[in-house]
């Protein structure tokens, strides 16, 4: 991170707390309420840009200072940048984007004609999804908010990957629905694949951040909604999922590590510092 980067986040951050009217001690006492411990001395350093937040708690910090100076979700974490690299990450790549996807090479095929160049160029600051499930059990729609940063100039869209399972039914049709238009598509119903580009209203500059949102939408007859999972190829600070049940609650759920999770009319799972992987939840009906 270079020294304007801090200075960006320092700044910001004296900026949001000025207009909150908070002093740093009462900054600190509002954190701890929130179960986050960090010293007056560390959140002194972090407004004169004499440090910076880069640990997983320190992380989690910035996101509980967002809520509680009320500035949008990302609007500080988004200057933060990517966290210096440590130990075994120093060399680690990004995965490719047809990572965690089955079969990878159909994914490839899918993306050859799209602009992708962009796309490590994006730093993950929150992805927050929204699953809406039909009282008849039927998944109805998937509405997801992405924050995004841009490392370097240029940025310009942000590409999304959609697999079904019910290969006799149409493919869901996208929406934008903040701060973007859909460009070009790519359907391949045969496999169940959908690719499409959410073209930003402007190309980022280094250092910009981005909310952007869209929404799937399942065509009826809709199919039986037994899963959802979100794919991770990169680094994400925060990751929000929310999945409502209109009408009977599953009989049972459970995350994808196979831990057991209590039915209810909403399941929600939140995580911090999201690794390259997937989340998400598996449920039966009664």
């Amino acid at each position: 991170m270079s020294v304007a980067r801090v200075e960006e986040f320092s700044e910001a951050l004296r900026t949001a707390i000025t207009n909150r009217g908070l002093g740093l001690e009462r900054l600190r006492e509002h954190l701890s309420q929130n179960g986050v411990s960090v010293s007056l001395a560390t959140l002194s350093y972090w407004q004169t840009g004499r440090s910076r937040p880069e640990r997983k708690k320190s992380l989690q910090a910035v996101v509980h200072l967002e809520h509680i100076l009320k500035v949008p979700p990302g609007h500080l974490s988004g200057l933060l940048g990517s966290p210096r690299p440590r130990g075994r990450w120093l060399r680690r790549a990004p995965e490719a984007m047809s990572a965690f996807w089955p079969p990878p090479t159909h994914v490839e095929e899918a993306l050859q004609d799209l602009d992708t160049q962009w796309d490590d160029q994006l730093i993950r600051v929150s992805q927050q999804d929204f699953v809406t499930i039909g009282a008849d059990r039927t998944e109805r729609s998937f509405r997801s908010r992405q924050v995004l940063s841009a490392s370097m100039d240029g940025p310009d869209r942000w590409v999304v990957i959609v697999h079904v399972d019910e290969r006799d039914r149409p493919l869901p049709a996208v929406r934008a629905l903040k701060n973007c238009t859909v460009g070009q598509l790519v359907q391949d119903p045969a496999r169940g694949l959908l690719v499409v580009e959410l073209l930003f209203d402007q190309s980022l500059r280094k250092g910009e951040s981005i909310v952007i949102e869209h929404e799937l939408v399942n065509q009826a007859p809709c199919p039986l909604a037994t899963n959802y999972e979100r794919k991770f190829r990169m680094p994400t600070h925060e990751y929000v999922l929310e999945v409502t049940f209109e009408g009977a609650v599953p009989a049972s759920v459970t995350q994808l590590d196979g831990s057991a999770v209590r039915p209810g009319r909403t399941l929600l799972d939140v995580a911090l510092d999201v690794q390259p992987g997937v989340r998400g939840f598996r449920w039966t009906w009664t």
